[in-house]
């Protein structure tokens, strides 16, 4: 498989601060990787490196067989599907919920005068068909709930057909229920083949959806470990990266997390507790 991002000793420092510490990562076609650390650990600035949002002040970075530095990134972003805060505050709060979808296709965000094609029209459509939200296309941003503004940013995030999709914190303000369909949905799509590559930022274990294939744990800008999720994500790896004890489960495709004290896990009981209960 052919790397759609290559990052190597990329450092990012802004106003004397090191955000980014000797990045090395690579991320192939096919993969579905995830992103986790604690708060200020780097994971969205690392992602608006990968989304050519940012440069990195030193070391090699590749987007889709780009190099960062040489490249028109506004040629390059259209090729990029991609979620965050940042943009979701710059979509205007009336406009159309088919025009927030429909405008990625020229990577812009607002309509201004370009124009649309009925095979637009048409994936926009699907897409928020696909997405549960196809009743809403006539609403405006600023009336819908956050779960629907979710989904609609999902559904913009897709709509060029991106070779890269990625999606920084998408479920964060969501309540369980719209968090848990919301995961569901980005299952759905890890486990299409015709899917992109995919990189997710959490902080939460239980939002990784089902199929990602690989983690990257960051914590103050340095990567703790990355690899295959399976021999990412351990008691010791996820301990280190949040600095506190930790204890992973993984049940039924779906992980979870609890922190661990003299040897009990807070939130659940022990077999030792279980033995003297009874």
């Amino acid at each position: 498989m052919s790397d759609v991002l290559e990052l190597a000793d990329v450092t990012l420092v802004r106003s004397g601060n090191r955000l980014l510490d000797q990045i090395t990562w690579s991320v192939s076609d096919g993969d579905r990787w995830v992103i986790l650390g604690p708060n200020g650990a780097g994971k969205t600035t690392l992602l608006q490196i990968a989304a050519a949002q940012m440069h990195p002040t030193s070391g090699y970075a590749e987007v889709l067989g780009e190099l960062l530095g040489a490249v028109d990134v506004f040629e390059l972003r259209p090729r990029i599907g991609l979620t965050s805060a940042a943009l979701a505050e710059r979509i205007p709060r009336d406009e159309s919920v088919l025009d927030v979808v429909r405008t990625a296709a020229y990577a812009v965000v607002g309509r201004w005068r370009e124009a649309y094609d009925d095979i637009d029209d048409d994936r926009a459509s699907w897409l928020l068909e696909r997405m549960g939200i196809a009743h809403l296309s006539g609403r405006t941003f600023g009336t819908l709930s956050e779960g629907e503004r979710k989904r609609t940013q999902l559904a913009r995030a897709l709509m060029a057909d991106p070779e890269l999709l990625l999606l920084d914190e998408p479920t964060a303000g969501l309540d369980l229920g719209g968090r848990e369909t919301l995961v569901a949905t980005m299952g759905e799509i890890a486990a299409d083949p015709a899917s992109p590559a995919t990189v997710l930022v959490t902080h939460h274990v239980e939002e990784i959806p089902t199929g990602f294939t690989h983690a990257l744990l960051l914590t103050g800008g340095r990567v703790v470990a990355a690899g295959p999720i399976g021999d990412t994500l351990t008691d010791d790896n996820l301990s280190a990266c949040f600095g506190i004890a930790l204890r992973v489960t993984h049940d039924d495709g779906r992980w979870g997390a609890r922190a661990v004290t003299d040897g009990v896990t807070i939130g659940s009981r022990s077999s030792a507790d279980v033995v003297s209960s009874e």
